[in-house]
């Protein structure tokens, strides 16, 4: 019963996420809900809302990138704040790009592919996760192996499915 109870809680903080994001102007959203791409990018293909990915390692804190700084990366545009993260990016690409293809990271724990707000973020065992927003992200970091475990699960299922469908 337990069980149950959580997924209804987290559900609704996801619904409540959600209905945030629809009040928000689209062009700040990557999120397509008809896309059964495995990647979350937006409309021109960009990855994390062209925030740079390697520097969430580097400089430790979200840092928006530049398209003068860009790597193309299994069908994703990449934007770095630097030449120098832009190469580290590409020496080593899978370090760097974002779990879950950039999409919410509780959201995949709960069977649903949610935008990920560059500024929810959380580095785990090296890898990059994002959630819809902080309030999605307080419910996920309550429990992050857990969490992290059932998405590592569910996403095999969902990643070639459209949000709109989950």
């Amino acid at each position: 019963m337990k069980a149950i109870t959580l997924r209804q809680t987290l559900m609704a903080t996801l619904i409540s996420g959600a209905s945030l994001m629809a009040v928000l102007p689209t062009t700040a959203l990557a999120y397509d809900v008809n896309s059964t791409a495995a990647l979350n990018v937006d409309a021109k293909g960009v990855a994390v809302q062209g925030y740079d990915v390697v520097a969430y390692h580097t400089a430790g804190a979200p840092t928006k990138g530049s398209a003068d700084f860009m790597a193309k990366h299994e069908g994703a545009t990449y934007h770095f704040s630097s030449a120098a993260n832009r190469d580290m990016f590409t020496a080593n690409p899978a370090k760097y790009v974002p779990a879950f293809g950039g999409f919410c990271a509780m959201g995949v724990a709960l069977e649903k592919k949610l935008d990920g707000d560059p500024t929810a973020w959380k580095l785990v065992d090296g890898k990059l996760h994002l959630n819809v927003n902080k309030d999605v992200q307080k419910k996920w970091l309550e429990d992050v192996p857990g969490n992290v475990k059932n998405a590592q699960m569910t996403w095999p299922k969902i990643k070639a499915k459209a949000p709109k469908d989950l």
